[in-house]
């Protein structure tokens, strides 16, 4: 069995403990359920971010709904999407968040070469222009906090203005679910080991 750090509740694998639904406002319930039930919008259930914000009662709702806008916006493929996903976990170094998403995006067709890139911060030459346009926007929003004129001309081109805003905040979106399983140091499964490289 994996060891975690002394501060980890064994149940939720963060520093919270899962809540539980009976302790919850009527209003709250069905959003826990949607949380607690793996699906394309709650990859990792109760041990993940979902089962985090369910901590704040007042939040969760607008946060799931949200959430479940950007997975199934029709704007952007599957695979495009959890691509964005991986270059925001990337850029945060969040190994869990990576982790989780690696499997889905592999299932949605992203190519395993195109996932290495991400992982190794690698070239994008030789990659599909879409994948690379989002590779590139990742990196100069999250590595140099401003995106290049010609970075943008040419993602606005790729998507058109309402997918290239659905993908900004899906990539935005994750960035902030990557703080919160920072923070509270959201841990794998026992049996799934990391497969993102560290600093």
């Amino acid at each position: 069995m994996a060891r975690y750090p002394d501060d980890i509740d064994p149940e939720s694998r963060n520093r919270l403990p899962v809540v539980r639904r009976d302790e919850l406002d009527e209003s709250v319930k069905a959003v826990y359920d949607e949380v607690a039930t793996p699906s394309a919008t709650s990859v990792a259930g109760l041990q993940g971010p979902g089962g985090i914000m369910l901590h704040s009662p007042s939040l969760v709702a607008a946060h799931r709904a949200y959430n479940r806008a950007l997975r199934t916006v029709p704007d952007l493929p599957p695979a495009l999407k959890e691509l964005a996903i991986l270059v925001a976990a990337r850029a945060m170094d969040q190994a869990f968040e990576w982790t989780s998403h690696e499997s889905p995006a592999r299932a949605a067709g992203l190519d395993a070469s195109t996932i290495d890139v991400v992982r190794h911060k690698g070239a994008v030459d030789g990659l599909p222009a879409r994948e690379a346009a989002i590779i590139r926007l990742g990196r100069e929003v999250f590595d140099e906090r401003r995106v290049r004129p010609g970075t943008y001309a040419e993602a606005e081109r790729l998507f058109g203005r309402r997918a290239l805003v659905s993908l900004a905040a899906l990539m935005a979106s994750y960035a902030g679910a990557a703080v919160l399983l920072t923070v509270f140091d959201q841990q794998l499964p026992p049996d799934m080991e990391p497969t993102l490289p560290m600093r």
